[in-house]
């Protein structure tokens, strides 16, 4: 089991940024999938971005283009890089892990995949 702690969320103004990190534990983050997630209050939790064991990256509609997600092997931490922020960006964000290998890369902005999470960092944007 992997142990997951998200750190970096607050409060910003719309077309800020914000760079969240997530600490691993119990595996290393290059031989585990892992994605970012968020969740706003009565919405279903949404995929945002992700990278494979194998480094594939993907991204999702909604946040392409302004979020970038990376990993430090050395620290073992994911991270996500969020520019031009809109209040609509607000939500819990949480961070996951699949350490499983061979599952089609198409499901890995899916919640259902991911056994690990962290508890998640609260990201406010206000216009």
């Amino acid at each position: 089991q992997v142990q997951l702690v998200e750190s970096g969320g607050g409060s910003v103004q719309a077309g800020g940024s914000l760079r969240l990190s997530c600490a691993a534990s119990g595996s290393a983050v290059s031989s585990v999938s892992m994605a970012w997630f968020r969740q706003a209050p009565g919405k279903e939790r949404e995929g945002l971005a992700a990278i494979s064991n194998l480094g594939t990256v993907r991204y999702a509609d909604t946040v392409m283009g302004r979020f970038t997600v990376s990993r430090d092997n050395a620290k073992n931490t994911l991270s996500l890089e969020m520019n031009s922020l809109k209040p609509e960006d607000t939500a819990m964000y949480y961070c996951a892990a699949d350490p499983r290998r061979g599952l089609p890369i198409s499901s890995i902005l899916s919640a259902g995949r991911f056994g690990s999470w962290g508890q998640g960092t609260q990201v406010t944007v206000s216009s």
